[in-house]
């Protein structure tokens, strides 16, 4: 948990390592935690609204709808067939007793908080030796972000655009800052210079 007054910052993780995380976490018979850096880093919402969904939201479906906690405003999420298969085969490790019942529930069946999540994402950050600094809930949000950038190529402001809407931000500047690429860009203006 963050201090008063602090800022606080989420990296993003490379795209291959997060996968690898998700799967790793997966073979290591913590699905849920699988599950929820997958659903987070493939949907790209926040962690107040990954916390919200119910099996019944993403079983058996290819859209998701969601209301945002923070911004009020209605979103919808395709699920791709690749995340459709492990969310099956995650429901069908975890072996929940009610499809209606909130999926990140802990042990005592209560819906995790933030806070306890940001620490166990701390222990997985060591645990699984991960190359981020600052690991946390957005961590998932930023990670989406960037995937859709660095896959979009020579369309990446049209990727940027569409981030910028996907994740409300007023403008695409905002985007570009969230993602961190105002500070890499500024950065690589030194590398432009030589002898």
């Amino acid at each position: 948990m963050s201090l008063k007054f602090q800022n606080t910052t989420a990296d993003y993780i490379e795209w291959d390592s997060n996968i690898l995380l998700i799967s790793r976490l997966y073979q290591d018979q913590n699905y849920k935690f699988s599950l929820l850096i997958a659903l987070g880093s493939f949907f790209g919402i926040r962690i107040s609204d990954l916390l919200k969904l119910k099996w019944c939201d993403i079983l058996n479906t290819d859209i998701l709808n969601i209301v945002e906690k923070k911004t009020q405003k209605n979103r919808t999420i395709k699920i791709n067939s690749q995340l459709k298969k492990h969310i099956l085969s995650c429901h069908k490790q975890i072996k929940p007793a009610n499809q209606n019942g909130f999926i990140f529930t802990s042990q005592k069946e209560t819906v995790y908080s933030v806070q306890r999540i940001n620490v166990i994402f701390k222990e997985i950050r060591v645990k699984y030796n991960l190359k981020i600094k600052n690991f946390s809930t957005h961590s998932m949000r930023k990670t989406f972000g960037r995937q859709v950038y660095n896959n979009a190529g020579s369309n990446a402001e049209l990727a940027l655009v569409k981030l910028s809407e996907l994740f409300n931000h007023s403008d695409v500047k905002t985007t570009r800052k969230y993602l961190g690429f105002r500070q890499e860009e500024l950065l690589e203006t030194y590398d432009l210079l030589g002898f």
